[in-house]
């Protein structure tokens, strides 16, 4: 037997390997480093300006979105809808926040790798399809909010990596909701 077809086999073996290691889209790992606060930049007429906001604490409403399915998210990583994951315009990537949901006051610690939302309303963040349906706004598409950031566990950090949600989290006391619901008002005046 001639060592051809062996070689041949061998090189398309080796081709076929090479080619499925290129099939993950040259997606960026999920990682917390390096955080990435990045240039200011322009959408629609409106410019952004990232900026570290250790202090962030705001009121506004939150929209989610899912069908980009697999396309890259701001900071290269692969968008995945089913994960508890967000985009916000400023924040850098990645940043974790604390988003409660003024209505219910369920909480949800989300961790944001993505740009957006470039829609106007009031709109300060968009989450994952995944973190909308666990704070229980998905039916309704958006909902009122406050999002301030969150310094989690390390567990918690790995758990959101892996797509997975954090610890839950207590309600919202209702005198406290109350407060966040008179904020909230008096901001949207």
């Amino acid at each position: 037997m001639s060592p051809h077809p062996v070689i041949r086999q061998s090189v398309a073996a080796a081709l076929l390997l090479s080619l499925s290691a290129c099939a993950g889209g040259g997606f960026r790992a999920v990682s917390d480093t390096p955080v990435k606060i990045g240039s200011a930049y322009s959408v629609r007429g409106t410019t952004y300006v990232p900026a570290a906001a250790p202090s962030y604490d705001m009121m506004g409403y939150a929209s989610w979105y899912g069908s980009e399915s697999g396309n890259r998210t701001a900071n290269g990583e692969k968008f995945r809808p089913g994960w508890i994951s967000a985009a916000h315009t400023t924040l850098p990537l990645p940043t974790y926040v604390e988003v409660t949901a003024l209505d219910s006051g369920r909480r949800i610690i989300v961790r944001i790798n993505d740009r957006g939302p470039f829609a106007g309303g009031g709109r300060i963040i968009d989450l994952s399809r995944g973190a909308a349906d666990l704070i229980g706004i998905k039916e309704r598409g958006h909902a009122p909010v406050r999002v301030r950031r969150v310094e989690p566990s390390e567990k918690d950090r790995k758990r959101l990596r892996e797509g997975k949600a954090a610890a839950a989290l207590k309600p919202v006391p209702e005198r406290e909701l109350q407060a966040l619901r008179s904020r909230f008002a008096a901001s949207t005046r």
